[in-house]
């Protein structure tokens, strides 16, 4: 796998038709605050953080490394995406020496259910596809997460295998970038 680095990171900004996918600033740190401390978006990823302790660990500027975007709206941010190494300690592979590319994501409560996540999750992967050309993205949730189980279909990402891991059920998927989202 060839990983996202100094050559191709960081993209110019990501436009969609209503969306921005930028690199972190220092003045998303209050949003990456709501966002991890929220607990209808930790229900999940593990459940929600303390205001207090992310505000003392989380750096000025939160999230800037290769492969995570901030997704923004209206000069906002409503929450983020990233592309990052699926690692071979983790369960579920297409490859058997793992060199596959995680896409995640979270939104804000109040972003939900307005097509944010499917229009960002697929300029991220257009963009990947269009950098990395062959390069093989791969998705894993709790398949009690029903949302983002049809997003995962509705962005071309098929099953793999389902396997425990964090106490729940996990459905993996892969996305080979072959039939672009719409």
């Amino acid at each position: 796998m060839t990983e996202l680095g100094p050559d191709t990171w960081p993209p110019a900004p990501i436009k969609t038709e209503r969306l921005v996918l930028r690199e972190s600033e220092a003045e998303d740190r209050p949003a990456f605050i709501e966002l991890f401390s929220s607990p209808e978006v930790g229900t999940y990823v593990g459940g929600a953080r303390p205001r207090e302790e992310l505000d003392r660990a989380m750096p000025e500027v939160p999230g800037r490394r290769p492969g995570f975007f901030v997704i923004d709206l209206d000069g906002a941010m409503i929450g983020m995406v990233t592309l990052d190494p699926h690692g071979s300690d983790r369960p579920g592979h297409v490859r058997p020496e793992a060199g596959e590319t995680a896409l995640g994501y979270m939104l804000l409560p109040e972003a939900w259910g307005h097509g944010y996540a499917a229009e960002a999750c697929a300029a991220a992967l257009d963009w990947f596809a269009d950098t990395l050309p062959g390069e093989r993205v791969v998705v894993c949730t709790q398949t009690a997460n029903d949302r983002a189980l049809r997003l995962a279909a509705k962005l071309g990402f098929t099953e793999v295998e389902r396997f425990e891991e964090f106490g729940a059920e996990q459905w993996f998927g892969v996305w080979s970038g072959a039939t672009r989202p719409s």
